[in-house]
């Protein structure tokens, strides 16, 4: 209980972060700030290759983090932004479909992978496998942090991987479904969750969990982060902060994390 308690905590305070960006952002419509909408686990390394950039241009961004699916329904709602960086590919789709993406703009830029984590001290080390007993590792009482597997892209891939591997029957009643892959991360990081899937670029960013597992290749489908401008952005440093973003100047900001660059 204390784990769905936190998951819509979280999700009311994600809810009244979007309804205040919707109802502040007109101002940054006649900023000349770069406006990204982005997935919540690339908070780190855009973080950091914002900075970069910002000490190299003298030119400011202001990032807004959320799930996809959250940040493609604010962008059919006609949320002013530059840049749309989604962690999945049907999100970015969801708003090309509705010609909201400036479509030669669109790039796959970044890879993933999600993994199985639990907190720093945990004894566990599960392999992960066709079958594997992932319900025993859970224990009495216990959850699994997600993001919410209908919606949010590291959710969804958690779920399609355990159906894969025949795990998602004796699991499903046990699943804490968080607001994005951040706050599933959170309830590990807390105590709250003995166990989470998340990127295995999200372990990296938070020093009190571990990876007690790994998800074979081909258990669900490719991570695929892809980027747009958006079809409404009319600031001209928008696509040179994209520039930047591709260029091997911030490749490794993204390379830290655990990021595959792919453009």
């Amino acid at each position: 209980m204390r784990a769905s308690r936190r998951v819509f905590g979280a999700a009311l305070a994600a809810a009244a972060l979007v309804m205040a960006l919707s109802g502040t952002r007109p101002a940054d419509a006649q900023s000349k700030d770069v406006v990204i909408l982005a997935a919540a686990s690339l908070k780190n390394a855009l973080d950091d290759a914002s900075a970069a950039w910002n000490k190299q241009t003298g030119k400011l961004t202001k990032i807004s983090y959320a799930s996809s699916s959250v940040l493609a329904k604010q962008i059919e709602s006609g949320i002013p932004a530059d840049i749309f960086i989604s962690a999945d590919i049907p999100w970015m789709d969801y708003v090309a479909e509705r010609k909201l993406i400036k479509a030669p703009s669109r790039v796959d830029f970044l890879g993933n992978q999600i993994v199985l984590i639990a907190a720093k001290d945990s004894k566990l080390d599960l392999k992960v496998e066709k079958g594997f007993n992932l319900r025993a590792a859970l224990g009495n009482d216990g959850r699994l942090a997600m993001g919410n597997v209908d919606a949010v892209p590291a959710g969804k891939y958690g779920k399609a991987a355990l159906e894969s591997l025949g795990v998602w029957p004796s699991v499903a009643d046990r699943v804490a479904q968080a607001e994005n892959v951040r706050m599933a991360l959170t309830l590990v990081s807390r105590g709250e969750a003995p166990l989470g899937i998340v990127y295995k670029t999200d372990a990296a960013s938070d020093p009190n969990v571990r990876i007690v597992g790994a998800f074979p290749d081909g258990s669900h489908p490719p991570i695929v982060y892809p980027m747009a401008l958006l079809a409404t952005s009319t600031n001209p440093d928008a696509q040179a902060f994209v520039d930047y973003l591709k260029s091997p100047a911030a490749k490794p900001f993204f390379d830290k994390q655990g990021f595959t660059v792919l453009k």
